[in-house]
């Protein structure tokens, strides 16, 4: 069993196929040379659980699909020591914020809706943001808010996450998990192979082959969990030619520590794109961050200008796509929030810009404490539909007739691990008829 890609995604399932099936050998290779490189490190992602109930574009059923997922990460926390649980999952408080009458009016009415379902949260009228986010409820002059405001708040709980921490523990896991079958005397193997790329992938019978460059590597079933590139292996293959891919890229930007805790925004209902939101960053002691912007990017990774041949290989550019490009343009406030957003990336002007928004938030905000997140953001691949001609949302699934599956995961993939992992592992066992602890499963995960 092999699995491609050894991000957050990828040592998800490898943690669940040790633990949790008897598969004697397990392989994971990556094509960088340390785990969590790309999108799942935790300066490349918003640092989030995203549970469903504070995020405003999910309806009630999404948010309860998500929070069910959400919840394994939770469940997985309990099974680390207190400190390596802290070091991964940092509880912390939050809430979306709601600004003017038109938004506190809909989220009073979210909350009546959703708190039945989610019995942490609380509504919070002006005094009672003022005693969570003081720097939210404040005033440039020092004074209260003239707005009128409201949120739904959430005490403290496990919010912020380290996913390039929580991909080294699942890997940690798997091989602890191995050790205590070896010690039950059931040999079993792992092989983690970092710096190894995929060259090709090809079926042969009912194994898959795949060419490394150094040698080639026999499987009885392939997983690829690669991002953007598990689109790119998946039509080299003939797989997902119905697909394209469109990069969107975050930044984010830097103010002193001034949130105790997550606070987002209404999600406007006309946008695809995450609405600006601020997160004491786990990464950066003393600092809160904002962002995400978002800029449509010809580049599968962030800050590589190599990667740009391969979004030409996964764009296929033709007249489904340039339909959805002009379906996107064509709405106003889509046109001018990607305006806006490449604005973002100009020197000398993005802080000013930036800074208007952010004051949504941190109404004191000052232009000189403002700083750009260098080396912060990462990209997503959101993925074009070109026989239906519209932009997919969430991630996407290549199921193949074969023992083959790529996964291409953008926001939130990271929430989503575990979950995909155990859609991924049920679909193994499926196939190679092997050993499943389903109750072991559905009691640490699930909390059954």
């Amino acid at each position: 069993m092999l699995i491609v890609g050894g991000g957050v995604t990828g040592t998800a399932l490898l943690f669940c196929l040790a633990r949790y099936t008897d598969l004697g050998s397990l392989a994971l290779i990556d094509k960088e040379e340390t785990l969590a490189a790309i999108n799942s490190r935790a300066s490349n992602n918003s640092q989030t659980i995203h549970c469903g109930d504070i995020e405003t574009n999910y309806t009630l059923e999404k948010a309860l699909q998500v929070k069910r997922r959400a919840d394994m990460l939770v469940h997985y926390g309990q099974l680390l020591e207190p400190d390596e649980r802290r070091r991964v999952i940092v509880p912390c408080q939050k809430m979306v914020l709601g600004i003017g009458e038109d938004q506190c009016a809909a989220l009073r009415q979210r909350f009546e809706t959703f708190s039945p379902h989610f019995p942490a949260m609380q509504w919070l009228d002006a005094a009672a943001i003022a005693s969570w986010e003081p720097a939210v409820a404040t005033a440039a002059d020092g004074g209260p808010r003239q707005e009128t405001i409201a949120a739904i708040g959430i005490p403290e709980s496990p919010a912020a996450v380290d996913y390039g921490a929580l991909a080294e523990s699942f890997v940690d896991q798997a091989r602890r998990s191995l050790a205590e079958d070896a010690a039950a005397g059931h040999q079993r193997h792992l092989d983690l192979r970092l710096g190894c790329r995929v060259r090709t992938l090809r079926r042969v019978g009912d194994r898959v082959h795949v060419d490394t460059g150094t040698g080639t590597i026999e499987a009885r079933y392939v997983v690829v969990s690669a991002g953007a590139h598990s689109l790119l292996l998946a039509q080299a293959m003939g797989y997902g030619p119905q697909y394209s891919c469109l990069p969107v890229a975050g930044s984010f930007y830097f103010l002193p520590e001034v949130l105790r805790g997550k606070v987002y925004t209404v999600q406007n209902d006309r946008l695809p794109f995450a609405a600006i939101h601020g997160d004491p960053d786990v990464l950066v002691p003393g600092k809160t961050r904002f962002g995400p912007t978002a800029l449509l990017l010809p580049l599968l990774e962030r800050y590589r200008p190599a990667s740009f041949w391969e979004f030409l290989r996964v764009l296929r550019l033709d007249g489904a796509v340039l339909a959805v490009f002009w379906q996107l343009f064509r709405v106003a406030d889509i046109r001018n929030y990607i305006i806006r957003n490449l604005l973002f990336e100009v020197p000398f002007l993005r802080r000013w810009l930036f800074l208007q928004d952010l004051r949504r938030i941190v109404p004191a905000a000052r232009l000189n404490d403002l700083e750009v997140a260098h080396g912060f953001g990462g990209v997503r691949p959101q993925l074009i539909d070109r026989e239906q001609r519209r932009l997919l949302l969430g991630e996407a699934r290549i199921a193949t007739d074969g023992p083959i599956t790529f996964n291409v995961t953008p926001s939130p993939g990271g929430t989503d691990c575990l979950g995909n992992a155990e859609v991924d592992l049920r679909a193994i066992v499926a196939r190679l008829g092997c050993g499943f602890r389903d109750d072991r499963l559905q009691a640490e995960l699930h909390g059954a």
